[in-house]
């Protein structure tokens, strides 16, 4: 049987009016074209502020996806998860926006979440995305090496003190940071403002951690090259290591701009070299940290017996698991019911800046092969249960 079975375990904390609504929501989710014309009519009703549909968001996709709108009123789901020995990543989930103002804002509110979490056990990472702190196009600018005017130069000086403030905040707080993974154009100056920032703040173990995408080519080959660069100036990495969400955008940019698609031709080839990088981590643990960000059980369990082959106890500091807030329940609270090391992505905001994130969120769940019909599958045999 499969060790992920146990729906009893994995929705202990929900009512059947809770179990209800997510399977209704999981329901509408897995029809594609209804998902494409609801989170379009979604984002443009909640844009020009129809209040009432603020309200059914906020009683659904927000409600089973985020915290709430503030920290503090997330803590509730901080607390409850905690209670079962998850950790929660607070996700100030804002996107979209590309003004200096919200890029300090959004930094700003990065900070506080440090100061906010110092100090408690149940807030283990921090966590903030590239694109928060600068414009998509500088980041690809910046990669390609293009030369910048004095005005980019002044924008990407400003960027990287965002960086900065925060991983030293980190440093000096104890907390660890890790750095979302984006589209593929931009991350090369996002990997490179990563290793700076470790080169700095990992001298005595990982504060920052930077995400890897294993659902791209080539990434496999960027861990060895870091790994060596790491040991030549003694740091420590971190990574977050991920599959990746933005496999449709990036196989169209790649046919439209005539460039080789970097996404592993196949399903199965995304996998595989996905359990090359949990044997990448496990092979060099006296380097390098990794946070397991995945929904899939197989390779949940992979890691759990690679660790179990080393005689790696349950707990070790060097590994953590993560999974999305209302989803994978399956995994997350197995996981820790065994003592391992296991944090929820804990989205909030308020619900007319989080839209974007939930859609495309709704979206991605449409897009993964089996995904949705597995949530499903657990809600339902749970209330077959409870029935008995």
């Amino acid at each position: 049987m499969p060790i992920f079975n146990d729906t009893k375990v994995a929705f202990a904390d929900k009512s059947d009016a809770q179990l209800r609504k997510a399977y209704w929501m999981f329901k509408m989710i897995e029809q594609p074209a209804l998902t494409s014309l609801g989170t379009s009519v979604l984002n443009f009703t909640v844009h020009n502020n129809f209040p009432f549909v603020t309200g059914i968001v906020k009683s659904t996709l927000f409600e089973q996806f985020c915290g709430g709108e503030t920290r503090e009123e997330s803590m509730k789901a901080v607390k409850q998860l905690f209670k079962r020995g998850v950790g929660s990543i607070f996700d100030y989930s804002i996107e979209g926006k590309e003004d200096e103002e919200t890029f300090d804002a959004v930094c700003k509110e990065i900070k506080d979440i440090i100061r906010f979490s110092v100090g408690n056990p149940a807030i283990p990472f921090i966590v903030f995305k590239p694109t928060a702190f600068g414009r998509i196009d500088l980041y690809e600018a910046v990669g390609s090496g293009a030369e910048l005017t004095s005005s980019q130069k002044e924008e990407w000086e400003r960027v990287v003190r965002r960086f900065d403030e925060v991983c030293s905040l980190c440093h000096e707080n104890d907390k660890k940071v890790m750095v979302d993974a984006e589209e593929t154009w931009m991350q090369d100056a996002a990997d490179q403002l990563c290793e700076e920032m470790m080169e700095k703040y990992n001298r005595e173990k990982p504060i920052v951690w930077n995400t890897i995408q294993m659902y791209r080519t080539g990434r496999l080959e960027y861990m060895e090259a870091h790994l060596q660069k790491a040991r030549e100036k003694n740091y420590f990495i971190g990574y977050k290591i991920v599959r990746g969400a933005y496999m449709e955008k990036e196989r169209a940019r790649a046919e439209e701009k005539g460039y080789p698609d970097p996404i592993q031709p196949t399903k199965e080839a995304s996998d595989k070299n996905y359990n090359s990088g949990i044997d990448f981590v496990m092979n060099h643990l006296d380097k390098v940290s990794a946070f397991f960000g995945t929904h899939n059980e197989i390779s949940s369990e992979l890691v759990m017996d690679k660790m179990k082959s080393r005689s790696l106890e349950n707990g070790n500091p060097h590994i953590y698991f993560g999974q999305l807030y209302g989803m994978s329940d399956n995994i997350t609270f197995y996981l820790s019911d065994k003592g391992y090391n296991v944090a929820k992505y804990l989205p909030y905001g308020p619900v007319k800046d989080v839209v974007p994130y939930l859609t495309r969120r709704a979206r991605e769940n449409t897009s993964v092969a089996g995904q949705t019909g597995r949530e499903l599958g657990l809600i339902s045999k749970e209330l077959e249960r409870r029935k008995k």
